[in-house]
């Protein structure tokens, strides 16, 4: 199918911005065959009911044609139906079991292929050695951690590491998953 001959939705309240387009846009280059897997789900008159961005990556990336099982269509779907599809097919539901992902899975592929690892928390991190950890330079606003620690002194170590806008984090920043 020609990518000219789908419509992108204008009434998607859906987007995706910046590092994570681009973000999509490798993953595709790289895994194409997720579109057979995950197809672009378009109505009678080719708008897209599901798959915007991955229209958009698409584009992006040059394509000018794209096999037709990498397009599903939905013919039957009512006004309401249509509407609710839109905003399920992007509602995620489910939650990630991140000491899971932490112990079988290498975190650094995992946010190269889009995962959001930004809200972690809970997670014991217990194969990483506390000299392992290299100085960071920048934080957002707010970052909530949940450090798991055997020993004041290792907590104490870890303070030394982690310099935010010059000023040492104290005892009260840490929430501490221990028994200490």
């Amino acid at each position: 199918m020609k990518l000219s001959d789908i419509k992108l939705n204008s009434k998607n309240p859906r987007f995706i911005k910046d590092d994570k387009f681009l973000k999509l846009i490798q993953s595709i280059k790289e895994f194409p065959k997720m579109m057979k897997l995950r197809p672009i789900i378009v109505d009678n008159n080719n708008i897209i009911l599901g798959g915007n961005m991955r229209f958009r990556a698409l584009q992006e990336l040059g394509y000018e044609e794209i096999p037709d099982e990498w397009i599903k269509k939905s013919d039957n779907l009512t006004e309401d139906e249509y509407k609710r599809f839109i905003i399920a097919d992007n509602i995620s539901f489910g939650n990630w079991d991140y000491e899971l992902l932490n112990e079988d899975w290498d975190i650094e592929l995992l946010e190269d292929w889009g995962l959001d690892l930004s809200d972690i928390s809970d997670v014991d991190y217990g194969n990483k050695n506390i000299n392992d950890i290299e100085e960071v330079s920048s934080f957002s606003e707010s970052v909530n951690f949940v450090i798991k620690c055997d020993s004041i002194e290792q907590l104490e170590q870890l303070q030394t590491k982690i310099n935010i806008s010059g000023k040492q984090i104290s005892y009260k920043d840490f929430l501490i998953k221990a028994g200490l």
